[in-house]
């Protein structure tokens, strides 16, 4: 009795869906359901500013080429290459318009960047842009000589930097430094490493600061009381 028992585990072999086929009795498995992504179409809202035209003066000359876009002004010419994403184009009344070319993302957040970048090129050739800075420490001291800005900050010798081209510098009561040019980004930058030579510092306040900054001050230490 017990051999014939054996012998019919023996020939009944289940099939499990998770062990796969066996030989002998043939268990079928349930079908899997598919399960299908729905995408979702991305709507992407138009950028406030960068639907407003730009207006370009009368002594600006602009010339469009593909994706290129070149300004020349009074003060000086500016180029610029627009990524696949934007594209401008010049109506009949003179006024240039930046436009997404494809609606993705990434054209939403190059429209409002490209511009700007492209006001600030007619801006720049026509009006130009400064930046002040302002020197605040006994001793602090700034001149130019010739192509040169000579700064006195302190340290045991003075910082001599060179001006970038189309960057000019005017020093006031030798404490106050203005930075102009037509390209606004290389203004920004020069007025930068300035600052950085000798930021200013929390508690008395001494240091290469912008005209229009705030420095949070902070409260030294009190004496001992008695």
């Amino acid at each position: 009795m017990a051999s014939s028992v054996t012998a019919s585990f023996q020939t009944i072999n289940l099939r499990s869906v998770f062990l796969g086929e066996r030989n002998g009795i043939y268990v079928p498995s349930a079908p899997v359901p598919r399960v299908r992504l729905m995408r979702k179409t991305i709507q992407c809202k138009e950028s406030r500013i960068g639907k407003q035209p730009i207006e370009v003066p009368s002594n600006v000359k602009v010339t469009l080429e593909g994706q290129g876009l070149q300004a020349q002004g009074p003060l000086g010419q500016l180029a610029i290459t627009y990524p696949r994403e934007v594209k401008v184009e010049r109506d009949d009344s003179g006024l240039l318009r930046v436009s997404k070319a494809i609606e993705t993302r990434r054209a939403n957040q190059m429209h409002g960047l490209f511009r700007t970048l492209t006001n600030n090129m007619v801006v720049g050739v026509s009006k130009g842009f400064e930046k002040k800075l302002q020197l605040i420490g006994v001793g602090y001291r700034a001149t130019v000589e010739g192509k040169v800005l000579v700064l006195n900050l302190g340290f045991s010798h003075p910082v001599r930097m060179e001006l970038p081209e189309g960057i000019q510098v005017k020093v006031e009561e030798n404490t106050r430094i203005t930075v102009s040019g037509y390209d606004k980004s290389a203004i920004g930058q020069f007025a930068a490493s300035v600052r950085k030579w000798r930021p200013p510092e929390p508690y008395k306040g001494k240091g290469v600061k912008y005209a229009d900054e705030i420095v949070r001050r902070k409260e030294g230490k009190a004496g001992k009381k008695k």
